[in-house]
């Protein structure tokens, strides 16, 4: 398990003592043919979120990739579904494990906008998920590494290997704006 900023590797900067770090994979073979791969899937999960950002939910959004390949696709959907299992990663892995006809995605990476929450980091070890690259962190909430690392839990049978930061500017970003814009439109409504 590890966490790599790959922003931050990628101008050629240190990991220090704020980043979580952990000898499974050493930083500096995180490559330039990583970094752009990454960078390519990570722009296809932005693609989701805005869908979400379009329906005024949570922009969070999720792809999943096989062999080079997105097998699934997900947003955040919480809100027009009135549904709390409605998470970009938990669609996400639905449509994956139906296109490969298995609950098992043990040769997959989830690429995510958005540090998954605790039911979502649980849905990534029970399908086997190796591996996991997130766009931003996310301090309230976030299962993979903010508030606690279910996916490094030597308990658990299975463990993924985790790289945050790709894009995570962008990410980061597009939540605050979002935010920005749901605390406008709460006024405005307040106000009428």
């Amino acid at each position: 398990m590890i966490h790599v900023l790959a922003e931050k590797l990628q101008k050629g900067g240190r990991m220090d003592s704020n980043n979580r770090t952990d000898s499974n994979r050493n930083p500096a073979s995180y490559q330039e043919k990583d970094i752009k791969k990454d960078e390519k899937y990570m722009r296809e999960a932005i693609r989701q979120a805005k869908k979400a950002y379009a329906l005024e939910e949570v922009p969070i959004g999720c792809v999943i990739v096989y062999r080079d390949k997105i097998i699934g696709r997900g947003y955040n959907r919480r809100t027009v579904d009135k549904n709390t299992l409605a998470h970009a990663e938990l669609t996400a892995i639905r449509k994956a494990c139906r296109k490969i006809d298995d609950w098992r995605l043990e040769e997959c990476t989830m690429y995510v906008t958005l540090e998954p929450c605790q039911m979502c980091s649980g849905a990534i070890v029970q399908a086997r998920i190796p591996r996991v690259v997130v766009g931003c962190t996310n301090p309230k909430a976030g299962c993979a590494g903010s508030i606690v690392n279910l996916l490094d839990m030597k308990e658990f049978n299975h463990q993924a290997e985790l790289t945050v930061g790709v894009l995570g500017e962008e990410c980061s970003e597009m939540m605050k704006q979002f935010f920005r814009e749901l605390r406008e439109r709460q006024k405005a409504k307040k106000k009428s």
